[in-house]
């Protein structure tokens, strides 16, 4: 029996006697508080469970950002309070050279790993792929508990690595070596470290399981009638998503294996030539530091993907849902993120310009780094064209998706600047890489993320959010962002370096003092923004307006035609038969089809 059929069978079982309240009671086995909420095996819970703590890393990475931006404001100031709450790392109130390197290191990790990749892909990816293709649950309800386990795990190790003696790996997100492969190059390098890449090699496990889950679950569990050029575009982005995951996560995982192996089993995979003061020279021949660079960037680069896909998807539909029209280049839309999840994995040198690359190899990947601006181009284009003349409601969700295309419009062009393998000699390490991946990567995709929570919110607890809230935290999180890292661009052109610590010292970045204390400023301010988010998320869970309608924002997917609150399973009854693709706005005199309705003898199929 197929598992279709072993959960179509379970779900004829169950028994609703509040189906018209959207209550939806299996009593064919008694669920405990510990079976429901912790070791949960239903989709929607576990992408709860993703979402939560991922929003609990967000404000860690967002604190330890407040941290150190302190200490680039305001150099020669002294905050008391600081020694209260950190110790030792802010002796005498200021935050010691060790303390910012591991904050800077730790901000990066959890925040391009925990929360925008576990975060966005671990909560959407779970929570929307079986309600828009009509399924169940995932292909392995037990894979995608244990993928959400290991990631809790992966953020325990990470946890912990911030309260031991020597504090925290402070050698960088990218961990590169000889800083990552010593124990002895710096306090920051040793039992942090280790730390570091236990949690890492847990979160890489997590990421396999839950791809490969995903993949499988899209290619084998859609309903009747939902042809893959019928499913909406966020199931084609979290299904390329999962597939560059699968494909680039286990080369990282090897690069961090033979890391462990140099550190701890005295080989030299990453190191030659090594002397370190008051050691001496070590006995390390024949490794080379570039060879870990080429692992992790190749990763490196489809993680941009990895973390960008979902949110494109995400706004594709909410533009589409919010604008009451089709989205434009549907076609184009799948091409374009196909081209895209290519394309990412041959462009990964241009993060090594400056490493000594051949001048020729380097220009090869120059010209692929312009051409995967073409996708992105016809992605912006087609949003462009689905705005246009659209019937616009101004949601929160939609804010936050106009916001993503503006961000992603303004930070990706900058990336001309950066995928040149001449200018990147200048460029290379300073403000302006900072101010790029920021903007295109980090906060493009936070506002992907904002987007997908407003607007699904109701479906996920049969609640709204608070829309004058939601007005709030998107214009002063829009106008924060832009104030923080536009900026950094033209202290970048500058030529000043990022990762420092003091640049008072500096005659040449002494006229950026005040710039800087405006960003620490702005940055603050952002931050509370973000408390507010959370305020209106915890409060609404329980004080919310509830959710009366099943359908609310007048959307085509399938999720929106199960109960308000859906029980596990999803559907009560029949899984609903799709006959037409999710974007039917404004068609034959009608505002919305949902693609259960039948196509009439006079429409046109899709």
């Amino acid at each position: 029996m197929s598992t279709e059929a072993i959960l179509h069978a379970h779900s004829t079982i169950a028994v609703s006697h509040e189906a018209a309240h959207g209550e939806h009671h299996e009593h064919h086995h008694h669920e405990t508080f510990i079976s429901k909420y912790v070791f949960s095996m239903d989709h929607k819970m576990i992408a709860k469970q993703f979402l939560i703590t991922g929003m609990v890393w967000a404000v860690l990475g967002g604190l330890m950002s407040v941290l150190f931006r302190l200490q680039l404001g305001y150099p020669d100031s002294t905050f008391p309070i600081l020694e209260d709450i950190l110790g030792k790392w802010a002796k005498g109130g200021r935050i010691t050279p060790e303390a910012y390197y591991a904050l800077v290191t730790t901000h990066g990790t959890v925040l391009v790993f925990f929360v925008l990749t576990a975060g966005l892909s671990g909560t959407f990816a779970n929570f929307l792929i079986p309600l828009q293709i009509g399924a169940r649950d995932m292909a392995s309800p037990f894979m995608n508990m244990l993928s959400y386990w290991f990631f809790f795990t992966a953020s325990i190790v990470m946890l912990s690595s911030l309260f031991i003696e020597t504090g925290p790996f402070s050698g960088g997100w990218t961990a590169y070596p000889p800083l990552s492969a010593l124990g002895s190059a710096s306090p920051g390098s040793k039992t942090g470290m280790d730390l570091w890449l236990v949690s890492m090699a847990l979160f890489v496990v997590s990421s396999l399981l839950g791809g490969l889950n995903y993949i499988a679950t899209v290619l084998n569990m859609r309903t009747k009638g939902m042809s893959m050029t019928r499913l909406p575009l966020t199931i084609w982005a979290l299904f390329f998503t999962a597939v560059l995951g699968v494909l680039s996560f286990p080369v990282l995982f090897s690069g961090f294996i033979l890391l462990i192996f140099d550190r701890n089993f005295g080989t030299s995979f990453y190191l030659s030539d090594i002397y370190v003061n008051g050691v001496g020279a070590l006995p390390n021949e024949g490794g080379s530091a570039i060879l870990y660079q080429h692992l992790f960037w190749f990763l490196g680069h489809p993680e941009v993907y990895i973390i960008l896909l979902p949110a494109m998807g995400m706004v594709s539909e909410i533009l589409s849902v919010n604008a009451r029209k089709p989205i434009f280049g549907y076609m184009a839309m799948i091409g374009s993120m196909f081209a895209i999840a290519i394309l990412a994995f041959l462009v990964w040198a241009h993060h090594m310009f400056v490493t000594g690359l051949n001048p020729f190899l380097g220009s090869i990947f120059v010209l692929l780094t312009l051409l995967i601006a073409v996708p992105s181009a016809i992605k912006v284009f087609n949003w462009l064209t689905t705005l246009w003349r659209g019937n616009i409601r101004f949601s929160p969700a939609m804010l936050f998706a106009i916001g993503f295309v503006s961000l992603f419009i303004s930070g990706g062009l900058t990336g001309i600047w950066l995928g040149n393998s001449a200018l990147d000699i200048h460029l290379h390490d300073t403000y302006f890489v900072i101010a790029h991946f920021h903007i295109v990567m980090g906060v493009a995709s936070m506002f992907g993320m904002f987007a997908g929570i407003y607007h699904w919110y109701p479906k996920m607890y049969g609640r709204f959010m608070n829309n004058s809230l939601g007005y709030i935290h998107f214009w002063i999180t829009i106008a924060g962002a832009y104030l923080i890292f536009w900026p950094m661009h033209y202290e970048g052109l500058a030529g000043m370096p990022r990762r420092y610590y003091d640049y008072s010292i500096w005659e040449s970045f002494k006229q950026f003092a005040e710039l800087n204390r405006f960003i620490s400023t702005v940055a603050m301010i952002v931050f509370a923004t973000q408390l507010l988010f959370l305020l209106n998320f915890f409060y609404s869970i329980f004080k919310g307006r509830k959710v009366t309608t099943q359908n609310p924002w007048g959307s085509n997917s399938l999720e929106w035609t199960t109960p308000i609150n859906p029980g596990h399973g999803n559907w009560v009854g029949e899984i609903p038969e799709v006959h037409r693709w999710a974007y039917d706005y404004g068609k034959d005199g009608k505002e919305f089809i949902p693609q259960t309705v039948p196509v009439g003898a006079d429409e046109s199929h899709h």
